[in-house]
This record gives C-alpha cells, sequence and structure tokens, in this order.
C-alpha cells in the first residue's frame, strides 16, 4: 500500500462522506484546503471562529449531514465556545483545531495554552489525534459518533499549532463508511410488544396529545406524527426544534409549547391525562420549567437515546428506537382498531387555538408605527414560500417566530438558536450553504446581530444569498422589564444605558458590505420587500424598524 500525506487524507475524507462546504479561520488545514481544489468543496473563510462552529451547525441541521469547522491553536477557545450551540441542539458538527507538542510544553511558546478540555462539555466525544497512523480510525470514529444515536458534535484536536501532524505519511487506507455520512445512520424498530402497548394507551386515553420533540426533525418524521394524530383523533403539540413538523392550519395542531410558546399549546398539554413526547429531551425550555405537562401527569416517551426516558418526569411507556421506523410500527397496529371518537378533546383543543388566536390578533393585526414584531411575523407568514426555513436567534426572536408565523405551506420549518445570542445570522448562512436553491430567512434582533455583523461580508463575497430581518428596536429589549425590576420600577433615565444601543440603519451596513439593503418602517412594506428579497440573487438585509417598548406575552404554565 503506497503512502499517503495526512492532509490529503483530510481533504477525500471530507469529499467521501458528502462535506460540500467547510467553514474555517486561517491558518489551519492549509494543505488540506489545497487539496480540496477540485473535489467540491466550497472553503469559507470566515471573520470568527464562533461564527465559524455557527455555520458548521446551521449546515449540519438543515442537511442533517455533519458539518465541519475549523482554527488554529490560537483560536480554539472561540470555537469551542461556538460549539456549544450545536451540543445543546443536538447537531452533527465536526471540529477540528491545531494542539500543543510535547517538545513545546511548559516552554512559553508562542499562543500555547492546554485548551483539549475546553471542548469536553461542548461535544460528545473530544480526541487527540498525535500521530498520522491514528487518522483513519479517528476521522471515521469523528463521523460515526456525530451521526448515531442522538447525534452531536465531536472535537478532533491535531498536534501542532496549525495541524503539523498532517504532514507525515501513512500506509493505512482510508475507507469512507457511506452509513455515517448522515443523521439518522441506522433506524432501530421497537419491540412489538410495546408499541402494541403504546397504541393501547394513546387509544384509551381520554385527553392524549403529542409533543413532537427535535428528534422528529432529525428523522424527518413529521409526516408520520401526523398520520398517527390523524389515525387516532390525537392532538399535536411541537417544540421549536420540530416546528413545521405539522402545520399551523391543521385543525389537530396547537402550536408549540414551552417557554418560547403559544399558550394554547402549553394549555391543552397541561389539560392532557396522557402526554406522549415524541424525541424529546424534555428540558426546561419545552416543559416551561417542567411546569407543563404537570408533574403526575402520565407520560408515554419515544426516543432514540433510552438515557431521556424518566429523566425529568416519572414515565409510564418508553418506545426505544428511531422515530419514523416506531411510528410506522404504531400506524401498522393502529389500522386494525377503531379511532376513538374524541370530538370534545378536539372541540376544547381548537377553543383553545382559537382563543389564542382571537388574543393575539390585536398586535398581528396592528398597523401601529413604530411596528409590532408580532405583525411582521403575520407578514413573513402571508409571503413565506413553500419549503422556505426561517432560522431565528434566541430570546424575543425564538418566541416572535415560535409563536407569531404560521406555516401555511408544504415543507416550511424553523431552524432556531438553542440558546446562545448571536447564533442566527451565521446559522442562517450554514443553512443556506446547505439548502442553496431554498428560501432561508433569518430573524434576529439587533442585539443578537451585532455579534457577528462582519459576517454579512462572508455572505457578499461568497454569494450566500440569505434573507437576514433584523429587528431593529435600538435595544436589547427583552432585558428592558428586567431593569426596571432590579430599579424596583423607579428606573432612572441613565438605566437606558444597560440595555439601550444608538440608533442605526443595517440597511446601509448592509449595503456597505455588499448586501442588498432595505428598511421597512411599516407593516405594509415588509411583504413587498420579502417578495423582492426573494428574487435578489444576492444576500438581502432587511431593517425592520419596531417598537423597542414590545414584549412577549410570559409563557402560560396554569400559574
Amino acid at each position: 500500500m503506497p503512502k499517503r500525506n495526512g492532509a490529503r487524507m483530510v481533504a477525500e475524507a471530507f469529499q467521501g462522506y458528502g462535506v460540500s462546504h467547510v467553514f474555517f479561520v486561517p491558518q489551519m488545514l492549509m494543505e488540506t484546503l489545497v487539496e480540496m481544489e477540485g473535489m467540491g468543496i466550497q472553503r469559507l473563510m470566515v471573520h470568527g471562529e464562533k461564527a465559524a462552529a455557527y455555520m458548521a451547525d446551521g449546515y449540519a441541521r438543515a442537511s442533517r449531514r455533519p458539518g465541519v469547522c475549523f482554527a488554529q491553536h490560537v483560536g480554539a477557545s472561540n470555537l469551542a465556545a461556538g460549539m456549544r450551540d450545536a451540543y445543546l441542539a443536538c447537531s452533527p458538527v465536526i471540529a477540528i483545531t491545531g494542539g500543543t507538542t510535547p517538545e513545546n510544553r511548559y516552554r512559553h511558546a508562542y499562543q500555547e495554552l492546554e485548551d483539549f478540555g475546553q471542548f469536553d462539555n461542548t461535544t460528545k466525544l473530544n480526541l487527540h489525534v498525535d500521530n498520522v497512523g491514528r487518522l483513519p480510525f479517528l476521522l471515521r470514529q469523528a463521523f460515526r459518533e456525530a451521526t448515531t444515536g442522538s447525534p452531536g458534535p465531536v472535537h478532533l484536536q491535531m498536534r501542532g499549532h496549525h495541524a503539523e501532524v498532517l504532514s507525515g505519511e501513512t500506509d493505512e487506507a482510508f475507507i469512507v463508511e457511506a452509513r455515517y455520512k448522515e443523521v439518522p445512520p441506522f433506524r432501530p424498530t421497537a419491540d412489538e410488544a410495546d408499541v402494541a402497548q403504546a397504541v393501547k394507551l394513546l387509544d384509551a386515553a381520554e385527553r392524549p396529545i403529542i409533543v413532537a420533540g427535535g428528534g422528529v426533525a432529525w428523522s424527518q418524521a413529521g409526516a408520520d406524527v401526523v398520520a398517527l394524530a390523524e389515525r387516532l383523533n390525537i392532538p399535536v403539540a411541537t417544540s421549536l426544534n420540530a416546528k413545521g413538523a405539522i402545520l399551523d392550519t391543521h385543525p389537530l395542531s396547537v402550536g408549540v409549547i414551552g417557554n418560547y410558546s403559544r399558550a394554547c399549546a402549553n394549555q391543552a398539554v397541561f389539560e392532557a391525562d396522557l402526554v406522549f413526547f415524541i424525541g424529546s429531551h424534555t428540558g426546561s425550555q419545552v416543559t416551561t420549567r417542567w411546569k407543563v405537562p404537570r408533574p403526575g401527569t402520565r407520560i408515554m416517551h419515544l426516543d432514540i437515546d433510552p438515557r431521556e426516558f424518566g429523566r425529568n418526569y416519572v414515565t409510564e411507556h418508553s418506545l426505544l428506537g428511531d422515530a419514523r421506523t416506531v411510528l410506522w410500527q404504531m400506524l401498522a397496529v393502529a389500522r386494525n382498531s377503531t379511532p376513538r371518537d374524541r370530538s370534545t378533546w378536539l372541540s376544547r383543543t381548537q377553543k383553545l387555538v382559537a382563543d389564542w388566536q382571537a388574543h393575539a390578533a390585536k398586535q398581528r393585526d396592528s398597523d401601529a408605527v413604530p411596528m409590532r414584531p408580532e405583525r411582521a411575523c403575520r407578514e413573513i407568514s402571508r409571503v413565506l414560500p413553500e419549503n422556505a426555513v426561517v432560522v431565528s436567534d434566541t430570546g424575543h426572536s425564538g418566541i416572535w417566530t415560535g409563536s407569531m408565523i404560521d406555516f401555511t405551506r408544504r415543507g416550511q420549518r424553523l431552524i432556531r438558536c438553542a440558546g446562545t445570542l448571536g447564533w442566527g445570522l451565521p446559522g442562517a448562512l450554514g443553512v443556506k450553504c446547505a439548502l442553496p436553491d431554498t428560501p432561508v430567512v433569518c430573524f434576529a434582533g439587533d442585539g443578537g446581530a451585532y455579534y457577528h455583523l462582519a459576517e454579512l461580508e462572508t455572505a457578499a463575497r461568497y454569494g450566500i444569498n440569505a434573507v437576514i430581518i433584523i429587528n431593529n428596536n435600538a435595544a436589547l429589549n427583552q432585558e428592558i422589564p428586567h431593569f426596571n425590576h432590579a430599579y424596583h420600577g423607579q428606573a432612572p433615565e441613565r438605566g437606558e444605558q444597560l440595555w439601550g444601543f444608538t440608533e442605526r440603519n443595517f440597511a446601509e451596513v448592509g449595503r456597505s458590505l455588499g448586501c442588498v439593503g432595505m428598511r421597512v418602517e411599516k407593516p405594509s412594506e415588509l411583504g413587498p420587500a420579502l417578495t423582492r428579497a426573494f428574487t435578489a440573487n444576492k444576500p438581502v438585509v432587511i431593517d425592520l424598524v419596531t417598537d423597542k417598548m414590545a414584549f412577549a406575552d410570559r409563557a402560560w404554565t396554569g400559574e
């Protein structure tokens, strides 16, 4: 077997596993980047390591394929911080950094710091690559770990600040394990007796409800959730990660549950006598800090990771397997039974939805200037094309998009920040790289956009034609009530220094960085602006001027 250069092997591995984009800050894997010439892999040099991680994360969530990012040793801490969101979102990102060398340790080598441990808590697996002979094994292990079970990020630290270990040669062959190119690589079935019992429990319940979580999105099981719900006459709530699994106009849909939710969804889950979680961590976000469902509610749980069973609620019945496959099994059993009449329960959940719609209409239909964000979301809903992806930052952006945007057309879905403010803009660019022919709309506040505003230049340079809506209220306005509370309701004028920004026109900023810039000050202007943006064939920044005193309702908890 002829010897092969490690740098070339990494490039061939990325090509073999179907990686179409890599996101990086120099100097790292320089020889590998050169070896990628002609391989069909786009090499995106970005302005910061965190942004590289966020782009790889958005790419992974949109494509269900591992996203790849890398940085030299001195930038590894920034990359580790950027991996936090991928870890929280169970996203298969592979991060590669340089590392220390034995001959330089403890000698004050330039830029040297031992940062390997920083990746321990933001990855599923943290690996050293100290010898080029181990490279083919550890690369394969990285792709296996990233995609199997509950997916997640992996870190490879290459020996040498710039991965000098890859300059060596090895006679080990590199074999691509094609199964691990995307999530899920395996679709395990559940035990048949467990499936039969699950259908029996659902059928016997008077007020059952399904809560679809992020595992439904990774498994592409949305249509199967809807099919089971229709067969058994069961309403469906979703987490933010699964928004789009069922259209908001479907009569069984009650909306997004949790902290960033519609009150009707929380109310429906609170009133249910059996809650069927599918692919959900049952964490604080989706359960409104474990208040919805209320403790003591009967719980059934389907997940590919058995560690999630009983983590936060006593689970009456568990189903271990891939969401789509197990739902197929349940449908096969359900077809042999007569669906229970649940007209009373369905009438109740539909009334909850109608009541919430009536409550929300005051702001969603508002013509006020400065604009209400709820009205902006209504306008987005009206013009959003089929198969479009809405990418959301966290905080108010997550609340507005999750609760106020209606998905009414086939294939529409939400990809949202898992908790790190500033993720939205670079995350959306990664989504657009994965889905170049799909309309991608980012919704981020000005506070979040400021984190990585320089990546607008990256978008223009590479032709990443996402539509970036910046909710411009010149403030971190979600913090205003908290600071008012800290001031005991007597906040002085100088208190605005704690949450306010100087007013800026982001359309002008976008144009200065090579994007199309549009400024929207009235609700009636947003729909036409979006329509133009979808056909601009360039990245577009829409400066959306909104009311800084517009606050979201607190999540309903029954208290």
